[in-house]
């Protein structure tokens, strides 16, 4: 059976309610906490950025320089050949004629051109079976270009 402890009957409700209630004790207040420091990549983001930009006006500078060369051997090349050119285009007086042997003109030992009549062949004439396709042809550009009245 059981025993009864003199303490035991000496709890009052206040302390069976708060065994019922199972309430745990606080825990003990906690040091202020201290911000962790931290590091920002700005840092290292401004000096791959500016390596960046060194590279990029590197490259420009280079182009320009490509750019500047190119067109002084393109405008030595231009002046060569306007030198040479003039050279070559010296004006040169004409040579004074012959006044001992006049120029005759002969004639032309080509025949002649005989000219021919065209053929204007009436289509109307003729029925569309006996037409060569060659002159069907040439008589649909003639009616495009001349109606029938």
């Amino acid at each position: 059976m059981e025993r009864s402890n003199p303490k035991s009957a000496l709890k009052t409700k206040d302390q069976q309610k708060d065994k019922n209630s199972k309430v745990t004790p606080k825990p003990p207040a906690k040091e202020n906490t201290r911000q962790q420091e931290f590091k920002l990549h700005t840092g290292q983001r401004a000096v791959k950025r500016a390596m960046f930009n060194y590279s990029v006006a590197t490259k420009f500078y280079l182009m320009e320089i490509q750019k500047r060369q190119v067109e002084k051997v393109q405008k030595m090349i231009e002046d060569q050949e306007i030198r040479s050119l003039r050279k070559e285009m010296v004006p040169k007086a004409q040579l004074m004629p012959f006044f001992d042997r006049p120029f005759f003109p002969q004639r032309s030992n080509r025949p002649l051109t005989i000219p021919r009549e065209p053929s204007f062949r009436s289509v109307s004439s003729k029925c569309w079976s006996c037409i060569p396709e060659n002159e069907l042809h040439y008589f649909q550009h003639a009616h495009a270009w001349n109606p029938i009245k």
